[in-house]
């Protein structure tokens, strides 16, 4: 531990001196060639209310319980200066992160105030500010990236070609990425850049608005030891870059110990200690924990500031060891000199203003457009999606050939049966083949959109929009394609106009059952769930709205005024007038009848047409009207529902 304890000077490692040896803010405001900068974070405490027991446990299910998450934390980091955060896992890293970043959930109780040079942040200013990279990396994996990154350019703020090309070269440059530019980002099943490159991609998404605040909650996570460490070098770079850098951390390697400007070890939501690498050892020293020689000092303190609840007992000694500690920091010169620090910023008028985010960004028609071209190149070059999108209704089609070959115009042999089943199954397999493009393509985007969105780059309805425009031709071409086989080999109505109306009528209820699933997955975040709900959704609708199961004149009138509420209803209509009007039915030999056989009853199309759907006719191209109604109004309910989800997931 002797040579920790010498604690080299930072220039035989090649990096700058600390910046708490350095002048304060007010004594040197113009020494730097940029303006310095400062964060504090005062006296944050967040608790949230819980169920104190499951929803199956009714006595206990509807009380609350009080929970406090975060409690009296002080902090304080300049620019130039990077500070880590540990603690372990439950013990309030990333909520403190969220607290700094403006995103804590609305269901809980905030208190306290978070300065950015002396100045409180109200909360519209929180996203303008921060620049956050999470601990998970949502990137589309289709893109390569440098696309990803002139796509978030795009996105992010205005310019020339030449200007984005510049823009993001000259990131890629910074975070050495320029040698797997051209490589597609990938997955774990794709394959594609390293997990250190994919991590490092997410970064320079958030250095093309040239954020001075940054924050990253577990950056090394999932990372092998020589890439974690390559990350966290690569981020003190970046904050001697005049960047302020916080990030919480599990346990790194002893060598990354001078690297860190500050740290700050937490425990059940309380600050253990916040200072220097100097000053921590220091403290605990005078606490009477010195650490020992060759021990890792972040592995040591960790252990000494964690509560072990292996046993009672055990339990019960660590937490008051570790309420000592955290006493005797609270006490301390350390932690005075924390809230001196906030004090002074607060009251200095030297201090430059808030380093907000560059936010020249393009209008909503120019983001609309950059998120549709990314939405579709990312879907093109998946070929498994492509393939399901255009091949899905073909399959549903094939299975009713080979079951029923082709139709007869024989009632005796299934002619009216026959057709009644296919237009059943039309109508009920096209909007389940849209719901699985939906549930297995859409959550991913949608994560995206989650995080970018909390970026400030563009609103969660904008990517719901552009991913329902990028539906439309593939979704054509599925129809075609289906219709084209299914409606010639099944040999019904041979008019080309009824070709052309009965692919134009089952292009909805595909598109349909993709957009309702869109709307579901904007409130319901679990696709599986999603998947069932459409499909019970869509069932109930045949069965009260088709009207092939029951003749809806004779279903009770709460069902009747359901049945106009469901696009089954004219569907089915258009498809029965489509398919039987004008049709001529055989019943065996010409010496049987209705008496010898009831079934004999149709053969006529219209004499169908007019037992189950009266007036169906009539209403032929209002029901058509009324059909396509359904797609904008499941587009505009879309939107509503991701506002709704943009609500209940914002800071």
């Amino acid at each position: 531990m002797s040579d920790i304890l010498a604690l080299e000077p930072r220039e035989s490692s090649g990096l700058p001196e600390s910046r708490e040896s350095q002048s304060s803010l007010e004594e040197v405001p113009n020494a730097a060639p940029e303006p310095r900068h400062s964060l504090g974070v005062f006296h944050a405490s967040y608790s949230v209310s819980n169920r104190a027991g499951p929803w199956w446990n009714i006595t206990s299910c509807w009380k609350q319980q009080n929970r406090q998450i975060l409690k009296d934390i002080s902090l304080y980091v300049e620019s130039g200066q990077i500070m880590c955060i540990l603690g372990s896992s439950g013990s309030g890293k990333t909520t403190l992160l969220d607290a700094m970043a403006g995103r804590l959930r609305r269901t809980g109780t905030f208190l306290g105030e978070v300065y950015v040079n002396g100045q409180q942040l109200c909360r519209e200013q929180f996203q303008d500010c921060f620049s956050y990279v999470q601990q998970s990396d949502t990137l589309l994996s289709n893109l390569t990236v440098r696309e990803t990154l002139r796509y978030t350019a795009l996105l992010a703020i205005r310019g020339s070609p030449s200007f984005f090309q510049t823009k993001v070269e000259a990131v890629m440059a910074e975070l050495s990425l320029s040698h797997v530019a051209d490589r597609l980002i990938g997955n774990y099943n794709l394959g594609g850049i390293s997990s250190g490159e994919r991590r490092r991609v997410s970064i320079a998404a958030q250095l093309l608005q040239d954020p001075k605040v940054m924050l990253f909650d577990e950056p090394t996570t999932g990372l092998d030891c020589m890439t974690a460490n390559q990350i966290v070098v690569l981020l003190a770079e970046l904050a001697h870059k005049n960047r302020i850098v916080v990030l919480t951390i599990h346990q790194p390697r002893s060598e990354l110990f001078q690297l860190f400007d500050k740290i700050a070890i937490m425990s059940f939501g309380e600050l253990v200690f916040c200072g220097t690498p100097v000053e921590m050892l220091d403290f605990f020293n005078d606490c009477g924990y010195p650490c020992p020689e060759h021990s890792n000092p972040f592995d040591f303190f960790m252990d000494l500031t964690s509560v072990d609840t292996q046993s009672k007992e055990r339990e019960i000694e660590t937490y008051k060891r570790v309420q000592m500690i955290e006493s005797a920091y609270k006490m301390s010169a350390i932690c005075h000199k924390t809230l001196e620090n906030i004090e002074r910023t607060k009251h200095l008028k030297t201090l430059p203003t808030v380093p907000f985010k560059t936010k020249d960004s393009p209008g909503v028609l120019s983001k609309l457009g950059v998120l549709l071209r990314r939405v579709t190149r990312n879907l093109w070059r998946n070929k498994l999606a492509v393939m399901m999108r255009l091949l899905q209704n073909l399959a549903l089609g094939l299975f009713l050939i080979l079951c029923v070959l082709r139709v007869q115009n024989d009632v005796l042999k299934g002619a009216v049966q026959d057709r009644v089943g296919l237009l059943y199954q039309f109508m009920g397999g096209t909007p389940y083949t849209g719901m699985l493009n939906a549930v297995n393509l859409f959550p991913v985007i949608r994560a995206v959109s989650d995080q970018e969105s909390q970026d400030g780059l563009y609103q969660k309805w904008q990517m719901l929009l552009a991913y329902v425009l990028h539906t439309l031709p593939f979704s054509i071409a599925s129809t075609i394609i289906f219709s084209s086989v299914s409606y010639w080999t099944l040999n019904l109505n041979p008019e080309v106009a009824r070709f052309g109306y009965f692919s134009v009528a089952l292009w909805v209820p595909h598109l349909i059952g993709e957009y309702l699933s869109l709307v579901l997955l904007g409130v319901v975040q679990n696709p599986n769930i999603v998947n069932s709900l459409v499909a019970l959704l869509c069932i109930a609708g045949m069965l009260i709205g088709s009207g092939l199961v029951r003749n809806t004149q004779e279903m009770p009138i709460p069902f009747k005024i359901i049945s106009h509420l469901t696009y089954q209803k004219y569907c089915s209509e258009i498809l029965i007038v489509n398919e039987f009007s004008g049709q001529h039915f055989t019943c065996g030999s010409s010496n049987v009848s209705v008496t010898t056989n009831p079934m004999c009853a149709f053969t006529e199309g219209t004499q169908f047409i007019e037992k189950t759907t009266p007036g169906a006719t009539s209403r032929f191209t209002t029901n058509f009207l009324v059909l396509y109604t359904f797609i904008p109004a499941l587009v505009i309910l879309g939107i509503v529902a991701f506002k709704v989800r943009d609500h209940l997931i914002s800071r």
